[in-house]
């Protein structure tokens, strides 16, 4: 249903019963990417919703999107839930179990795209020259290039030209909350890295062993900031590892 949460029109649903679950999807998505693996996982009080901008809810009109969100999924929880995001999702978990460790009770992070976290400079330079065209496009107000570039290096795998001319359309409207999350997730402009110690939940990190190089560098980061984190990596899969091996990652998250 429609409610108002941090001054947005935001889109949530809870579904099935138990201990709860909050789910985050990824940046371009839905909370629907995420149903499959709730779905695998045992039974639980499912909480998802659809990030302003995305799904069905409204255009987000807000000054510091990650704040936003995090703000969001702070009122949907009524007290302690295990966490689970993925890529944008992932960062927003994070935070929120840094600045609110009372409501998180275990984190789940598939492919945090907390690049602020990465300290190997190779990786980081690979990064930065694989991700330049995007701003290159941005920068000149090509918002389908930029979809397109984005699309190609964090999506499914489908070539942009095969995907339909309404989805193209959608993904070109919407690219322009990736430069609005950049700050947050480059630069760590809210110090989250910072305040890790204050995590002391169980923290899975998941990643895809084809994923980009700058993956691995983030959560050897993370790794090393939270040493009560659990780390896997899916064979064979990439960024999109929670849709593309839904039963290899809730195999992890059952055996943790």
């Amino acid at each position: 249903m429609l409610q108002v949460l941090a001054n947005q029109e935001v889109f949530a649903v809870e579904k099935g019963e138990g201990p709860p679950r909050l789910f985050v999807h990824c940046s371009l998505a839905r909370h629907e990417s995420l149903i499959p693996l709730a779905r695998a996982l045992p039974a639980a009080r499912n909480i998802y919703f659809d990030m302003p901008g995305h799904g069905r809810s409204a255009p987000w009109h807000g000054h510091d999107y990650q704040s936003d969100v995090v703000d969001i999924a702070v009122q949907l929880l009524d007290g302690p839930a295990h966490l689970i995001g993925h890529s944008f999702g992932a960062t927003v978990a994070l935070r929120l179990a840094a600045e609110r460790p009372d409501i998180v009770s275990r984190l789940t992070l598939i492919e945090p795209v907390m690049f602020a976290a990465a300290t190997d400079p190779d990786a980081i330079a690979t990064h930065r020259a694989a991700f330049a065209p995007f701003v290159k496009a941005w920068t000149a107000g090509d918002r389908e290039t930029a979809a397109k570039l984005f699309v190609g290096m964090w999506g499914t795998g489908p070539a942009w030209d095969d995907l339909p001319a309404k989805m193209r359309a959608t993904l070109a409207e919407q690219i322009y909350l990736i430069p609005a999350a950049s700050a947050a997730i480059e630069d760590d402009a809210h110090r989250v890295l910072d305040k890790l110690d204050r995590v002391t939940c169980p923290v899975d990190l998941i990643e895809g062993s084809t994923s980009q190089p700058i993956m691995s560098a983030i959560l050897d980061g993370l790794a090393g900031a939270l040493p009560q984190a659990q780390r896997s990596v899916i064979e064979g899969a990439g960024h999109m590892v929670p849709i593309t091996h839904v039963a290899q990652v809730a195999s992890v998250l059952q055996h943790c």
